[in-house]
């Protein structure tokens, strides 16, 4: 049985997706998983390969959860998923971030940063 927390980052791992799906991209995979961690959502945004980071949260503080230890796993997540499936290095690709808070009873997206994090 998922724990309370789960079924809320699971929520909101939908609520991102549909919100990504609207917009025009196309949803490629949800929870890709691998020895050194786990992406959200990969999706496509036209040629560009876009992976999602989705932070649910019953306050406002989302986007402040992602630490620097977070932002350099999801890089490296990010390469590990190009390498399995054979995607050639010059593919354009980015990660984004999508947080949902609470508001009203209902979970929605506070905001979503394109580009949020790079290679430093």
């Amino acid at each position: 049985m998922p724990t309370p927390k789960r079924r809320l980052g699971d929520h909101g791992e939908q609520i991102a997706a549909a919100y990504l799906e609207q917009r025009g991209y196309t949803l490629i995979t949800r929870n890709w998983r691998c020895r050194s961690g786990e992406i959200d959502l990969v999706a496509r945004d036209g040629d560009q390969i876009v992976f999602v980071e989705v932070r649910t949260r019953r306050d406002a503080y989302a986007l402040e959860s992602i630490t620097v230890h977070k932002r350099q796993r999801l890089i490296t997540l990010a390469y590990h998923y190009l390498a399995e499936h054979n995607i050639p290095p010059t593919t354009d690709w980015r990660i984004d971030v999508i947080a949902l808070t609470i508001t009203g009873g209902s979970l929605v997206v506070s905001d979503h940063i394109i580009a949020a994090i790079g290679e430093e």
